[in-house]
Formats: C-alpha cells, sequence, structure tokens
C-alpha cells in the first residue's frame, strides 16, 4: 500500500524534528500504525507491534552499555535499578512526548476517539517502534547517537536522582522478617481519572491489618508510598 502525499508530508515533518531522514519511508510509516489501524483499513497489513519487540531489547542493549562503559565502579545491583528506571514504561512515554510521535500515529476509529495517543503505554510503544525503525534504517551506532543527543539530560537527572533507591518496600519487609517473619501484602484500593492520567491507592497490610496507604501514578509507585508511610510510621514509634 503506498504511501500518500499528506502521509509523506506528516513524515518528513517528524523527519525535520528529530533531524534524520528515513531512506526507508516504509519503515517509520509502519511504525506509526497502531494495530487498531490494521483492523479497519483493507490492505494495510503491517502494524508497529513487531518494530514494539525489536526496539525494547536494543534499547534495553543500549542503556546497558552506557551504564556499563560510563559507571564503572558501581555494583551490578545499582546497574539493574538504574536500568529499569530507565528502560521502562514511564520513561520510554516521556521520550516519545519530546517529539510528540504518538501525535503521527494512525489509529483504528474506536481507539481514536478513546484518546489512543494520550495513553501512556501506547506512547511508550510509539517510541519503541521509531527506535527500532531508525535501527533498521541505519545502524545501531546512528540509533545510539541519536537517542544520546537527545535523550542524555533526561537520563542523567534519572541516574542521579538518588531517591529511586530508596526502596522502601525492602526496607519494611526486612524489618518484619527480622521482628515477626510475617509477609507483607499490597492491594489495590482506589483507581479513579482518566485512561491516560490514572492515579492508584495501594494499600501495605500485614495479615489483615492495614499498616499504611499510597498514592502514585502506577500501582509500583503507590506500593513505594505505603511502604514509605508505614516505614515512617515505624520510625516515630521507635523515637
Amino acid at each position: 500500500m503506498a504511501i500518500s502525499k499528506d502521509r509523506l508530508k506528516k513524515i518528513e515533518e517528524f523527519e525535520e524534528k528529530i533531524g534524520y531522514s528515513f531512506n526507508d519511508k516504509e519503515l517509520i510509516d509502519v511504525a506509526f500504525t497502531h494495530s487498531s489501524y490494521t483492523n479497519e483499513v483493507k490492505g494495510k497489513k503491517k502494524s508497529n507491534e513487531r518494530l514494539e519487540f525489536l526496539g525494547d531489547s536494543i534499547l534495553d542493549m543500549i542503556v546497558s552499555e552506557i551504564l556499563f562503559k560510563n559507571y564503572s565502579q558501581k555494583p551490578e545491583g545499582w546497574l539493574t535499578k538504574t536500568r529499569s528506571r530507565l528502560v521502562c514504561t514511564s520513561s520510554f512515554a516521556k521520550a516519545c512526548e519530546k517529539f510528540q510521535m504518538s501525535s503521527y500515529l494512525n489509529f483504528g476509529n474506536g481507539e481514536k476517539q478513546g484518546g489512543g495517543e494520550l495513553k501512556k503505554h501506547v506512547k511508550a510503544d510509539t517510541f519503541e517502534a521509531v527506535c527500532a525503525a531508525i535501527y533498521l534504517d541505519s545502524s545501531y551506532e546512528n540509533l545510539f547517537n541519536f537517542l544520546v543527543t537527545n535523550y542524555k539530560a533526561e537520563a542523567l537527572h534519572v541516574i542521579n536522582d538518588d531517591s529511586i533507591f530508596n526502596d522502601y518496600k525492602t526496607k519494611l519487609q526486612e524489618y518484619h522478617n527480622a521482628k515477626d517473619k510475617k509477609i507483607l501484602k499490597y492491594e489495590l484500593t482506589k483507581e479513579e481519572g482518566p485512561e491516560h492520567s490514572k492515579t492508584f491507592t495501594m494499600a501495605v497490610k500485614l495479615g489483615n491489618k492495614i499498616l499504611a496507604y499510597g498514592v502514585g501514578k502506577n500501582k509500583k509507585q503507590a506500593e513505594q508510598m505505603a511502604a514509605k508511610a508505614a516505614f515512617e510510621k515505624i520510625n516515630k514509634k521507635n523515637g
């Protein structure tokens, strides 16, 4: 299925934004094709799902390489935790937003009306697909340079944020392991807000007793906030 003139114009607009021109325009067109579109449009067989798969793996490799080469004194645990903060839905969604990548997506009518381009996981998937398209169209080195040039500041902000290593869930569990050997449980008590901007409330429980609540933009963050609240109660009680 040939790329229309209007579509080609949008692609060229995006290329100008990111400072890279695709040799194979079909690659980036596929990267910007949501599966809902292929289900509705006759003759459009390829969606960006396979590119998402490849992009996820390549980004994991690139981030691992950068951390390994630039932080030679850091232990494996630090490298793993830092990579998990960089290679995640939240980080990729923010990376997508920098160039409004999801605004170039072709959606099916239902997904479009449902605010598809605003969904965090859609943004993250789009970023992965675009990165895979750059890799396939040129090289690993070109994608590496694209990421370093455009996202170095954002990555350094995450890397240098020591607060990400305050794993209160682990601290709280270690405290109870030493005290009563009981396993903590986390339960979702509230979920509210639109699809693209939800907030979650989690409760941390010891048996049937609720120790504290936490609120976050995702369940993991809410769990950490609940654990933090419970841990701070313990510290206050113990003086």
